[in-house]
């Protein structure tokens, strides 16, 4: 029979600042936290969140344990998209801050062991940045071959076949010159053109701007779309539901000249110590995730294959597979539930209320092999707010409405307390509060040791006192019955069994033949009133979602043969 024992973690600070001086790599090691700016606090009562008001909850952040922050953009922007996009790469926007309280907000980062990361989107600007005003002023001005024009075709329709990914064609007719410009998303959003050699040093200069000012990293939006085919052929046509979907995208993204580029951009960073980029991937696969990472590419690209599928064991398992199969042995993946493009996980999945299966999901997510990156609120279980058409901000919510309702429902403001406005702001805020907040608040959550916040924090705090489930290799169980995912995290001093129930019913697992059952050490349990119930010989019951994180004796090292 089984015989367990239990151990708590209790993370002393100073104890893990002295332990990671001589093997910590922050982008690595530690854990990514998003914050959507304009929804996570409100210094000034404005209703819109703020700079000051992100520096007012570092010590929050600090002692949840993350390692870094990654701030969606807040340059100065007319808000067609929501920042996205940009008018003035080197400047803060003045609803957000000034370029002096960004410092101070990166010194008071860096004195908590926070790192910073900024989003850089560089495929396209607001049509209100002085470079695109320059280039549509005349046929022949300077900047003209900033962006990408084109006249008429012979038949006088658009220069090619080419969609936005937010309706309708790529092109818009300019009345100032009579030529056309392609935008891959709103036509306010026109596309740069990274083949004219000012673009791309005008674009590295961006870089440097912000890495002088201590930035740690960057987020690259749409990163794999700067480059367009040179000929402007058109996509091939496959079948879809909508204008953009329904081409194969050959030729307006995932072009060859990116890989030159990205490693001029890695040898950039380098230059500046441990500084890091992570490249959302447009149009994601795996393999072209995999493609654009490595020593001399991205450190990481995201690949949302992950979450993409459904609260499926077999199909979670398969992709997760697929990636570190991909990621082996050179290339270190990252893992993303949330982010503002897409439902919020308790969600999309449909989690219970109580956050049980949310634990489940937050231990997928922090014991893989690879960087964990959270979403503002995802530790308290934030949900989606439904918003009914008129509170529709988001452009193609408003354009695809009802069967495509937008991205604003994952925007909603964080949920700090149960006062006015949830904390988060003195006035209404810019966009639609959670009802729920009430319940599902951060001082709530604070105050209750069995709460879905304090699961993250013990979870992240046993992730910082365990080497391997930081950075040790990670080996799956194929022969686990349906319902469970299992893995086995181990270097040469620990080995840690990591198994998740994602269904509501008790299930047998059969621990692996290799593992002691008499020298296990449960590490954390997500439901701790149902424990760990042994059947038989290594055979135990996983409650219904439950997360168990087991360890076990490490391998015996093999003898040193003498010189």
């Amino acid at each position: 029979m089984i015989s367990i024992t239990h151990n708590l973690y209790n993370l002393n600070k100073l104890t893990w600042r002295c332990q990671i001086d001589n093997q910590y790599i922050w982008w690595r090691d530690g854990i990514i936290y998003q914050i959507y700016p304009r929804s996570f606090m409100d210094s000034n009562g404005d209703g819109l969140g703020d700079l000051e008001g992100i520096i007012s909850k570092l010590d929050y952040l600090e002692d949840l344990g993350v390692d870094a922050i990654w701030l969606s953009p807040v340059y100065p922007t007319p808000d067609k998209d929501f920042g996205y996009d940009v008018s003035n790469y080197e400047d803060i926007d003045p609803r957000f801050g000034t370029l002096e309280i960004f410092d101070r907000l990166i010194s008071e980062a860096h004195r908590r062991g926070i790192h910073v990361i900024m989003d850089l989107v560089l495929n396209h600007t607001s049509d209100q940045h002085p470079w695109f005003i320059e280039s549509r002023s005349s046929l022949n001005n300077a900047k003209r071959d900033w962006y990408l024009w084109k006249p008429a075709a012979k038949n006088g329709r658009m220069p090619n076949h080419w969609q936005s990914i937010f309706g309708g064609s790529g092109w818009e007719l300019d009345p100032i010159t009579g030529e056309y410009y392609f935008h891959m998303f709103l036509k306010e959003q026109p596309d740069l053109n990274w083949r004219n050699p000012q673009v791309r040093q005008a674009m590295l200069g961006v870089f440097k701007f912000w890495l002088e000012r201590g930035v740690d990293g960057f987020r690259l939006d749409v990163f794999n779309g700067y480059f367009k085919d040179q000929e402007f052929r058109d996509n091939p046509a496959r079948l879809g539901l909508r204008g953009f979907d329904r081409q194969k995208h050959i030729f307006d993204t995932d072009q060859p000249e990116m890989i030159p580029l990205l490693g001029e951009i890695r040898v950039l960073l380098d230059s500046y110590g441990d500084r890091y980029a992570v490249g959302e991937t447009f149009l994601a696969t795996p393999e072209k995730a995999h493609l654009y990472s490595g020593k001399d590419k991205l450190h990481a690209a995201f690949n949302f294959s992950v979450n993409e599928q459904p609260w499926n064991s077999k199909k979670l398992f398969k992709k997760i597979m697929e990636w570190e199969e991909l990621n082996q042995p050179d290339r270190w993946p990252c893992y993303v539930f949330n982010n503002h493009d897409i439902s919020r996980s308790t969600s999309r999945y449909h989690f219970d209320e109580n956050g049980r299966m949310a634990r489940v999901a937050a231990t997928l997510l922090l014991t893989l092999r690879g960087t964990p990156f959270l979403y503002y609120g995802e530790e308290i279980g934030m949900r989606d707010v439904a918003l009914k058409r008129h509170e529709i901000m988001d452009p193609p919510g408003k354009k695809y409405w009802p069967l495509y309702k937008g991205r604003d429902g994952c925007r909603g403001p964080m949920q700090w307390n149960d006062h006015a406005q949830a904390g988060f702001s003195s006035i209404k805020p810019w966009i639609k509060l959670h009802p729920g907040y009430g319940i599902c608040n951060v001082e709530k959550q604070l105050a209750d040791p069995d709460s879905l916040l304090a699961y993250y924090r013990s979870l992240i705090q046993l992730r910082k006192q365990k080497d391997v489930l930081r950075h040790g290799s990670i080996r799956f169980f194929n022969n686990t019955p349906g319902g469970i995912i299992a893995y086995l995290r181990e270097n040469d001093h620990d080995r840690v069994l990591v198994v998740m129930n994602l269904t509501w019913r008790p299930i047998l697992y059969k621990l692996p033949a290799e593992l002691d059952p008499a020298c296990c050490t449960i590490l954390l349990d997500s439901t701790p009133g149902w424990g760990i119930k042994a059947i038989g010989e290594h055979v135990i019951s996983i409650g219904p979602a439950q997360a168990l994180l087991l360890e076990f004796a490490p391998k015996k090292m093999n003898a040193r043969k003498g010189g």
